[in-house]
């Protein structure tokens, strides 16, 4: 009898943690549909948008959901930046770097706009403004705060020509980013055990093209493109120069 009624418990129980799961899907799909995000800004330098996320934090599915939905847009550059803290509890981070748990530390020591500090899910817009990322209208927000400011322009020209104009504020780092376009993990355990993430433009690594201090100047790509045998894409950044690496970034375009 005490048999059955444990096969009866475990059936209850897995009956209510689908059905847990099945809202919290639901609750993260809901949440990118009313975000009320400022219309899309085809003649503006793109605004870039750092996702510092785990596959082991629970809390992080909607800002990869979220970030999913921004990246279809042609003013934000979004690149996932996955972190290592989480993975001591039980689950390691497939897609986790320590380049990115060192660049959001950095961010936090330098200081944010928003929401300062070291957790996850943070987005960071433009290197300068941070909060939780799965606060969309907050977000949206930031987005519509630095589409509104000056920044320098980036073309590429059909040879593989990179051409830099305008004016900084200090001198700064061009670089090209690796990333892969989208990664489905199918997590074992951790907080997120048995969920399927999809994970967009997570950073595979970087390569430096040049330093710029303001005015017009070129430079050309790369022989060798980083990373070439993984990354789907490649965005060029500008980022301030700073000892740590966590400057401001000034602009962006996807090549």
């Amino acid at each position: 009898m005490k048999y059955v009624l444990g096969l009866a418990a475990a059936a209850v129980l897995a009956m209510i943690c689908g059905f847990v799961l099945y809202m919290d899907r639901e609750m993260e799909a809901a949440q990118v549909a009313e975000a009320d995000l400022p219309p899309v800004q085809a003649d503006v330098s793109p605004v870039v948008l750092e996702l510092f996320t785990s596959q082991s934090c629970s809390s992080c599915p909607p800002a990869d959901a979220l970030a999913r939905e921004l990246a279809q847009r042609d003013d934000v550059i979004v690149i996932t930046r996955p972190v290592t803290y989480w993975n001591r509890i039980g689950w390691v981070d497939t897609l986790s770097n320590e380049r990115n748990t060192e660049l959001q530390r950095a961010y936090a020591r330098r200081g944010l706009e928003g929401y300062n500090g070291v957790y996850t899910p943070q987005i960071v817009i433009n290197g300068m403004s941070g909060d939780v990322g799965s606060r969309a209208n907050s977000v949206a927000e930031m987005i519509r705060a630095a589409q509104a400011g000056e920044r320098p322009d980036i073309t590429v020209s059909d040879n593989g020509e990179v051409e830099v104009r305008g004016s900084a504020p200090a001198s700064a780092e061009l670089v090209i980013v690796a990333v892969d376009g989208a990664e489905t993990v199918e997590i074992a355990s951790g907080e997120n055990r048995n969920r399927t993430v999809t994970y967009t433009n997570t950073w595979l690594g970087e390569a430096p093209i040049g330093s710029w201090n303001g005015g017009d100047a070129a430079f050309d790509l790369p022989a060798t493109m980083p990373l070439a045998g993984e990354a789907d894409a490649y965005a060029i950044i500008l980022r301030e120069s700073t000892q740590t690496g966590a400057g401001q970034i000034l602009a962006g375009r996807w090549l």
